[in-house]
């Protein structure tokens, strides 16, 4: 009996020795890259069985672009280095022709908004090493599929280059700043449909399509930026906010042989978001969508004759999103994903929009397309199939049978597959293994490990980390998915205090099993200061269904406001918690969440944080706002009854508002009107307003580190140390 005491005691004298030696993580280390991820440089699949990376050697201070094989990951060629070019320093963007023997060369780049930017593009060609400028301050320089022509956009123009006799042919004449944009997207369709180029070159380059924003009428939007100088500079734009005037979108095809633009007329739409040329070489497909976002159509446009004809009609009681998953086969049948069953899932149509098979089923969704194999007819996806926290790749028949899993590891994979499809690099992680980057051919059998970060997991074993803990937990009849963060050293018979943590919106995800973010590495540094860190998806989120998803419809931060307070309650009657220290905090969408549990839940919630919130989705972009609460002409409850700025008298806790002043997504005018809110109210509160910094809040020295230093004193304050004092 004193034997085995005497080992029980020797035991936790060793394990606490080992604990001891452990360090905790600290902010600095957060942001200066002491956890940084090893990752792959992203890579361009070739033709054949072969891939490049752009490399940038330090020594040298050269750039190159490297061709690799796909069989053995080994160099085989360099493409073109900087070193050889006396035009170019560096290289930021490369994009190769068809045939694969030219470049598009970019470099000087100047961002414009999260997706867009200009700069100083190049032909290279890869036989007589000759380089050709096509172009300064320009945007979306692309090769023509006949290799002789480059279309690009320059000051809202299009413009065609001539590689053979390097002469220029400008096809519009009318863009103009704020009034007029050809070929590139306005800011809204940048930002919530995801595109820039919005050009299209046909399969025998006989003709460009590309659509024309006009944004005479919309609203202009102004930020006045601090910037280095003696006096401001301003930044107009234009931005419709909700029920405001959108740009007036048309699609126009020009013509290389009679060299003239015809306007194509397709009906009554708001949006075109996407347009795609078939494999028939003069019919183009266009994407539109209705105000409401819940009436989408695909259009067949013969450019040939411009007539137009429904391909496919897709409605919705809620909204329809739009993806990129459009897939044009040989015989022009085509392959889409829809939410028509309640799940999103793969179709197969004919050219005349008739079903001819349902690919995916079940109550899981396709998260992923990653392309069509047609000589084996076997199609490539991800999908949660394996719960809606992990992600798995798939391979299955086009006729939707013989489904086979080709990823093995429970977590989330992501696949890059060859243009061939013969191989993918695996991209793998989970909330326990950093990102494993693997060669596997088409059938899943691993081939070779490229990176598996065993130098960052064997750094951590120095920190004292805490493992998330998944879970559900039962709010308002439904099962949501959770996470939960205890301290390393945690003790039952105490209390700690909860920070909750979640962005919430619509079809998001937090609650995931993957590897961490800086937000994972701040919430494991304040979890051993000691405290607990709580994140949960609630009603609104994704991966879980058509009808999950929507419930939120047209009640927008009503009922996920609703599940985190009701969550908070719950997870307060846990013996270890300190009810009356409980905190929330979130980001954009997580900052108005935040907001609104704080006041409407000041019963449970002590304290908040909102960094760059919407406080009002009158003051939020068209496109996003109306596909989930309509208008606010139609829907004014909708937009108001969970507005906090319409109840700042509720506040009773401690809140923390940060913004940056530059921020084009989410304008400080949401934190203004906030803070007048809670000035007329006569309520104490602490606010950040960070000069010229944009939505995510980071350009500029120690920014991150200075506001994440901001938010720990503040948590520390009004939650840990409160607590603690307490509990004494």
């Amino acid at each position: 009996m004193r034997k085995k005491l005497f080992l029980t005691c020797l035991t936790l004298i060793i394990w606490s020795a080992n604990f001891a030696q452990k360090k905790e993580i600290t902010l600095k280390e957060i942001w200066n890259g002491t956890f940084s991820i090893d990752r792959m440089n992203a890579l361009n699949p070739m033709n054949g069985d072969y891939y490049t990376l752009l490399n940038y050697d330090k020594n040298s201070k050269n750039f190159s672009v490297d061709k690799y094989s796909y069989k053995t990951l080994e160099k085989v060629a360099t493409i073109v280095n900087s070193s050889d070019l006396k035009e170019i320093n560096s290289i930021s963007s490369y994009s190769f022709n068809l045939d694969e023997t030219k470049l598009i060369l970019g470099t000087n780049f100047e961002k414009i908004y999260r997706r867009s930017f200009k700069g100083t593009f190049y032909v290279y060609d890869l036989t007589s090493k000759v380089v050709t400028l096509i172009g300064k301050n320009i945007q979306e320089p692309t090769f023509s599929p006949d290799n002789k022509k480059v279309a690009f956009a320059k000051n809202n123009n299009l413009y065609i280059k001539n590689l053979t006799n390097n002469t220029i042919l400008q096809i519009t004449n009318d863009g103009n700043k704020n009034e007029i944009i050809n070929g590139i997207s306005d800011w809204v369709y940048e930002e919530e449909f995801a595109i820039v180029k919005a050009f299209e070159w046909s399969k025998n380059s006989n003709y460009l399509a590309f659509l024309k924003f006009n944004e005479t009428k919309v609203p202009t939007f102004s930020m006045d930026l601090v910037g280095t100088q003696n006096y401001p500079t301003q930044q107009v734009f234009k931005y419709p906010k909700a029920g405001e005037t959108n740009a007036k979108v048309t699609l126009h095809v020009y013509d290389f042989t009679s060299q003239k633009t015809s306007k194509i007329l397709l009906g009554d739409y708001e949006y075109i978001p996407r347009i795609k040329w078939t494999n028939n070489t003069d019919v183009l497909v266009a994407t539109t969508l209705n105000r409401h976002q819940n009436n989408l159509k695909l259009h067949a446009v013969n450019t040939a004759n411009k007539s137009v004809r429904t391909l496919l009609n897709e409605t919705d009681e809620a909204y329809i999103k739009i993806n990129n998953h459009l897939t044009f086969l040989t015989d022009n049948s085509f392959i889409w994903t829809s939410e028509k069953d309640g799940y999103n899932h793969l179709y197969h149509y004919d050219f005349n929009g008739n079903l001819i098979h349902q690919i995916t089923k079940g109550k899981w969704e396709v998260t992923d397309y990653y392309g069509y194999e047609e000589k084996t007819a076997t199609i490539y996806y991800q999908s949660v199939e394996n719960g809606s926290i992990n992600r798995d790749v798939y391979a299955i028949k086009i006729d939707g049978r013989n489904k086979r899993k080709i990823t093995s590891k429970i977590g989330t994979n992501k696949a890059s597959f060859s243009k061939n499809l013969q191989y993918f690099i695996n991209n793998y992680s989970s909330a326990t293994t950093p990102y494993i980057y693997s060669l596997h051919n088409k059938n899943g059998k691993l081939l070779k490990t490229i990176k598996d970060n065993s130098s960052l997991k064997e750094a951590l074993n120095d920190y004292i980390i805490s493992p998330k803990e998944f879970s559900t937990i039962k709010i308002n009849g439904n099962e949501l998915n959770m996470w939960m963060l205890k301290p390393s050293n945690f003790d039952a018979n105490k209390k700690y205090p909860v920070l909750m943590f979640q962005y919430s919106g619509p079809g998001s995800q937090q609650v995931a099993n993957t590897w961490n973010n800086s937000n994972d590495y701040w919430h494991n540094m304040l979890s051993q200061k000691g405290m607990i860190i709580v994140c949960i998806d609630g009603r609104g989120t994704g991966f879980k269904g058509r009808d999950f998803k929507k419930s939120t419809y047209l009640n927008l931060v009503k009922y996920e406001t609703e599940d985190q307070i009701a969550a908070a309650k719950k997870i307060a009657k846990l013996p270890f918690v300190d009810a009356k220290n409980i905190g929330i905090w979130g980001w954009s969408f997580g900052g108005h969440m935040s907001t609104n549990a704080l006041l409407k839940g000041s019963d449970i919630f002590t304290t908040a944080i909102a960094v760059a919130p919407v406080t009002s989705w009158r003051f939020y972009d068209t496109v996003y706002t109306e596909r989930f609460l309509r208008t606010p002409q139609e829907n004014p409850g909708g937009y108001d009854d969970n507005s906090p700025i319409n109840y700042a008298e509720k506040l009773k806790g401690n809140y923390l508002l940060v913004h940056g002043t530059g921020d084009d997504n989410v304008h400080v005018q949401n934190s203004y009107r906030m803070i007048n809110a809670l000035i007329d109210a006569n309520k104490q509160f602490d606010m950040f307003i960070v000069p010229d910094r944009t939505h995510s809040i980071y350009r500029g020295k120690n920014m991150r580190l200075n506001l994440y230093t901001k938010m720990t004193n503040f948590v520390e304050k009004h939650l840990i140390n409160k607590s603690q004092s307490l509990t004494k």
